[in-house]
């Protein structure tokens, strides 16, 4: 038994190289991390989904997937909240084709929504490095697409796991939500989350921050943020946007960086300087709200 054991590794490790060159390469290995905690009602949830649903069946969104290096990307979708609670609700699928793109909305249109309770986005980070480990696809580019209507407020420093995750070469983009009104807990609405989102939890080259107005933007918001990110465009300005008039002020938050050299792995210089109020502002935010309102902090 223990001869066979060894024999079968044997020819596992060999017949790694081959299985790696198998790999089919894909553009872009998008991972999509969408924020479901307590702050977000169910009708905001499935307003993100709709939103996410209607910007990958956009023609203009079909046209930068198909148009690219390899005509492919891999995309896997999971909904986040707490530090340990994270809903793969589709696994890494390969859009080749506009049938590949609808089946992918289908499925994802007929997930069902749940909501949470805390907001962890470095639990978010900290589940999508290993996704993205397992990825079955090559690709050119590996990039976590975060949005969320507040900042970090359980589990690790979102800083320390953005770290982590760029030593993997993973770009994070940030897609915020300003949500103008309190949530269920009367936790009071973030009006700096935009910068939050940059300084705190975006990094990478050619790392940038699309800004949601609110949950009606944000079908807006992440067709422009899914297009330049498809296309490799960075944080861009002038990105179409179908029709749907100017945008208002502040929609966008972007960066100058260039982008890597070739073979260049340290991606954890691609940070913006800390934001002025430390990223820990969350969670020093979410203490002193339970502190006041209830004389307790939250576990």
């Amino acid at each position: 038994m223990v001869r066979l054991r060894r024999l079968a590794a044997l020819l596992a490790l060999l017949a790694w190289p081959a299985m790696a060159q198998d790999r089919k390469e894909v553009d872009l290995a998008l991972a999509l991390a969408i924020d479901i905690s307590g702050s977000i009602d169910p009708d905001e949830a499935r307003l993100q989904r709709e939103g996410y649903v209607q910007a990958f069946r956009d023609p203009a969104v079909v046209r930068a997937i198909l148009d690219g290096s390899y005509g492919r990307i891999a995309v896997a979708y999971f909904e986040w909240s707490d530090a340990w609670v994270q809903r793969l609700l589709v696994d890494w699928t390969l859009l080749d084709s506009e049938a590949a793109i609808i089946a992918f909305t289908e499925r994802l249109s007929a997930a069902p929504v749940s909501i949470s309770r805390r907001t962890s986005i470095s639990g978010a980070i900290r589940f999508a490095i290993p996704l993205f480990g397992r990825n079955p696809y090559a690709p050119d580019r590996k990039v976590l697409d975060i949005s969320g209507d507040g900042s970090n407020n359980d589990g690790g420093l979102v800083t320390d796991m953005r770290h982590e995750a760029l030593k993997e070469r993973i770009v994070i983009n940030g897609l915020p939500i300003m949500n103008d009104r309190p949530n269920p807990f009367g936790f009071p609405s973030e009006e700096d989350l935009d910068k939050y989102y940059l300084h705190c939890v975006t990094g990478g080259p050619r790392s940038f921050v699309e800004v949601a107005t609110g949950f009606d933007d944000f079908p807006r918001a992440i067709r422009k943020k899914l297009l330049q990110e498809v296309a490799d465009l960075g944080p861009r300005p002038d990105v179409d946007t179908g029709g749907l008039g100017p945008l208002p002020d502040g929609t966008q938050l972007a960066q100058a960086a260039r982008r890597p050299a070739r073979g260049e792995d340290d991606y954890t210089r691609f940070v913006r300087p800390e934001y002025e109020l430390g990223c820990d502002v969350g969670e020093r935010r979410s203490r002193e709200f339970w502190q006041r309102r209830f004389g307790v902090t939250p576990d």
